[in-house]
C-alpha cells in the first residue's frame, strides 16, 4: 500500500464553547436567566454587578425621556415617568448615603456593560422579607392533621389508630383504604376493634379541612353540610341530594328523574344543587402542599401615540461589568498560576457579557417582530389573532427556525390583556370563505364566547357551533370543534345542561 499526501477543501460547523454558552442562555427562563448569573458572578471574580447611582438614575431617565420623544412618545408620560425616576433617586440618595460612589475606570471593557433598556433597580420599601420562611418546606395535609391530633386529647391506643388514619388519607382528604386495613396496621394483641377504629375516624373528621378523612364523595359532601348553619335555606334538599345514588344521577344530569325521586319542583332542585356546587369536592388540596412557581416578564408591551411597542423587561437580569480592580492586577507576559487564573476569568467574564448582550438583542428582535404581526390580537382580543408559524418570524428577523423556537419557550410578554408565553402568538390557520385565513387561537376564542352566551337548558352541540362558525365565513369540521372545546376544558353539550 503507497503512502500519499493530499491537499482537500471543505467547509464544517464547529460549535465553539462561546456559542454553546450563548445557545444555552438563550433558552433559559427569566428565573432560570438569574440563577445563571449568580452562579457566573460567584464563580467569577472578574465579574460583578453594576451599582446603580442616583446619578446613573436620573442620567438613564432623562435619555429615556430624549429616545421616547424621538419617537414620538406622549410627552405626559414621559415626565411622569422622569419624576418617578427622580423619586426613586432621591430614595435610593437618603438609604445609601454612607457608601462610596465607585470611581469611573478607563477600561476598553467598561463599554461592554450590559443593559436591559429599563429603569434602574429600585430597592423596595418597607421591612425586608423573611427568607427561612420563604424557602422552608411547605406544610402538608399529614403534617395539618398530625399536629391536630397532638392537640387532640387521645389514649396511646387511639393515638396509633389516628396516626394510620392519617398515613392513610390521600392528598385530595379522602380515605384510601378500608377500616380493616387500619386494623392491620395497628396491630397489637389484642388488635382493635372496628367500632373503636370508626370512633377515631370521627374525630379525625373533624378536624379542618372540613370533609376531610371522607371515605367517598357523598360522605365528604355531607360532613361539609352538616358544618354549615342548620338555618341554610335547602340545606334538607341538599343532604337528600347527597348520596351516592343520587350524585350519580347528578353526574349524568338526569334532572327529571332526581325530581321524581326527591319529589322537588325544578327550581328547589336548582338551589340544592348549587349548594352541593359549592362544597370542595377535594378538601385536602386546599393545604399547601407545593411551592408555587412564579412567572417573570421578559417582554413588556405598551401602546404609545397609538403604536404598540415592545421592550425588555430590565428587572429579569442585572447589568454586569468587569471588575477593574482585578483586572489591573493582570500582568502582561507572565505566565504564572495567579496570572494564568485571572486573564481566562477575564475572558470568560468577556464571553459571559457578550452572550447576554446577544440574548437580549435576540430576544428583543423576535418579541418586536410577533407584536409587529399580533397588533389586532392587542387592540381587540383573541378573535383577531392571525396565524403565524416559527417560519413566519425567522425569515422576517433572519435567524433559523430552531433558534426561534428557543427564543419562545418560557418567555413571558406583559400585556394589557394580561401575561402571555411567546409561543401563544403562534397558531395553525383555517381557511375561510373568501379564500383567506383565520388563526385557530381566533376559533377558540369565537366557540368560548358562544359557550358562554348559550341557553342553560339547551347547550349548544358541536355540529351547531360548526354551523354558526360556517356561517361567518370559517369552515371547520365538527371533531376540529370538539378537539379545541377540549383544549378549553369546556365540557361536551350534555354535560353543560343546568335546569335554570
Amino acid at each position: 500500500m503507497k503512502q500519499s499526501l493530499e491537499l482537500k477543501l471543505g467547509q464544517h460547523l464547529t460549535i465553539t464553547p462561546q456559542l454553546q454558552q450563548a445557545i444555552r442562555l438563550l433558552q433559559l427562563s427569566s428565573l432560570e436567566l438569574q440563577q445563571e448569573i449568580r452562579e457566573a458572578i460567584e464563580n467569577n471574580p472578574l465579574l460583578e454587578e453594576v451599582e446603580e447611582s442616583p446619578a446613573d438614575v436620573k442620567a438613564e431617565s432623562l435619555e429615556a425621556a430624549a429616545d421616547a420623544e424621538l419617537n414620538g412618545a406622549e410627552p405626559g408620560a414621559e415626565e411622569s415617568a422622569t419624576d418617578a425616576a427622580e423619586t426613586a433617586a432621591e430614595r435610593e440618595t437618603d438609604a445609601d448615603q454612607e457608601f462610596d460612589q465607585e470611581p469611573a475606570g478607563d477600561s476598553d471593557w467598561e463599554a461592554a456593560e450590559i443593559s436591559l433598556d429599563s429603569p434602574a433597580r429600585k430597592d423596595q420599601d418597607g421591612p425586608a422579607p423573611d427568607l427561612d420562611a420563604r424557602n422552608s418546606a411547605p406544610l402538608s395535609l399529614r403534617d395539618h392533621l398530625a399536629w391536630q391530633m397532638q392537640m387532640t386529647p387521645f389514649t396511646d391506643g387511639d393515638r396509633r389508630i389516628a396516626l394510620a388514619l392519617i398515613d392513610a388519607i390521600s392528598d385530595d382528604g379522602y380515605l384510601s383504604c378500608g377500616l380493616d386495613e387500619i386494623q392491620q396496621a395497628v396491630g397489637g394483641e389484642p388488635p382493635p376493634e372496628i367500632d373503636e377504629i370508626q370512633a377515631v375516624l370521627h374525630q379525625i373528621q373533624n378536624f379542618d379541612p372540613v370533609g376531610v378523612g371522607a371515605r367517598d364523595l357523598g360522605e365528604c359532601l355531607q360532613l361539609q353540610l352538616r358544618n354549615l348553619d342548620p338555618a341554610t335555606p335547602f340545606l334538607a334538599d341538599a343532604k337528600r341530594l347527597a348520596t351516592p345514588e343520587h350524585l350519580d344521577l347528578l353526574a349524568k344530569r338526569d334532572y327529571g328523574q332526581l325530581r321524581r325521586l326527591l319529589k322537588l319542583k325544578p327550581e328547589d332542585l336548582q338551589h340544592a344543587i348549587t349548594l352541593i356546587q359549592g362544597l370542595n369536592p377535594r378538601p385536602g388540596a386546599g393545604i399547601q402542599g407545593t411551592q408555587a412557581s412564579y412567572v417573570v416578564p421578559d417582554v413588556l408591551v405598551r401602546k404609545q401615540r397609538g403604536v404598540w411597542r415592545a421592550e425588555l423587561n430590565g428587572q429579569t437580569a442585572p447589568r454586569l461589568r468587569i471588575n477593574h480592580g482585578y483586572e489591573h492586577m493582570i500582568q502582561r507576559g507572565k505566565d504564572n498560576a495567579d496570572n494564568k487564573y485571572l486573564q481566562d476569568r477575564l475572558q470568560e467574564a468577556r464571553w459571559f457579557i457578550k452572550s447576554l448582550a446577544s440574548r437580549s438583542e435576540t430576544l428583543l428582535k423576535v418579541a418586536r417582530a410577533i407584536v409587529d404581526r399580533q397588533r389586532a390580537f392587542f387592540d381587540h382580543g383573541p378573535e383577531a389573532m392571525k396565524p403565524l408559524v416559527l417560519n413566519d418570524i425567522a425569515e422576517a428577523v433572519g435567524m433559523h427556525e430552531s433558534t426561534i423556537s428557543r427564543v419562545t419557550t418560557n418567555k413571558y410578554m406583559l400585556t394589557p390583556r394580561g401575561i402571555f408565553e411567546l409561543k401563544y402568538f403562534f397558531s395553525s390557520h383555517v381557511s375561510t370563505a373568501d379564500g383567506g385565513t383565520c388563526s385557530a387561537t381566533a376559533i377558540r376564542s369565537l366557540i368560548k364566547k358562544l359557550v358562554e352566551v348559550e341557553k342553560p337548558l339547551k347547550p349548544i352541540s358541536d355540529s351547531t357551533i360548526a354551523e354558526i362558525l360556517s356561517k361567518q365565513g370559517i369552515f371547520v369540521a365538527r371533531r376540529t370543534v370538539a378537539k379545541y372545546r377540549e383544549s378549553l376544558h369546556i365540557p361536551p353539550s350534555s354535560q353543560r345542561k343546568s335546569l335554570v
